[in-house]
Formats: C-alpha cells, structure tokens, sequence
C-alpha cells in the first residue's frame, strides 16, 4: 500500500485498506501464499534508548506500582521522571 492517497490493493489480500489486511491475514496463512511472496530490503529507524540501572529492590516496587496502575514498569518510571523533570 503507499503513504498517498491513491487506493492501491495488496498484491496478495487484495485488501483496500489495513483493516482489511488484518481480516485477510486473520483467517488466512503465509504458508499457503509463500510463492507470491518475494525478497524485499527496508531500513529500519529505530529511537535509540538509553538504558538505567535500578536497585532490585526499587524495581519491585516500581513493579508493583505499575501493575496497579495497568501500566509496564517502563512506562511508570518515564512518567515518573517527566514529571520530575518538568517541575526542576
């Protein structure tokens, strides 16, 4: 599919649209469509992240912080640190 507005179909759904995609690839298997498939290149540009050390201890608890609230433990530090962060 392309990032403009032209409506273009999948070579193998031939799906309209990425819900459609979705459908199709819900009720059907790669494996049956291997031979329309071919070899493709593509870059990746991942955020690069920065990783901290944390005392055992204060990871569980930040744990189970976060798993009352819902959130991975990843998310709750970060919120966490924005917050800080914004009222120094």
């Amino acid at each position: 599919m392309s990032e403009n507005n032209d409506t273009q179909v999948t070579s193998i759904s031939k799906a309209r649209t990425l819900e459609e995609i979705a459908d199709f690839w819900d009720t059907h298997s790669l494996a049956d469509h291997w031979d329309e498939t071919h070899e493709v290149e593509f870059e990746v540009r991942a955020t690069r992240r920065r990783r901290v050390t944390l005392d055992p201890d204060i990871y569980t608890q930040v744990e189970t912080q976060a798993h009352a609230r819902g959130i991975s433990p990843e998310t709750l530090v970060n919120l966490w640190l924005v917050e800080r962060l914004q009222e120094a």
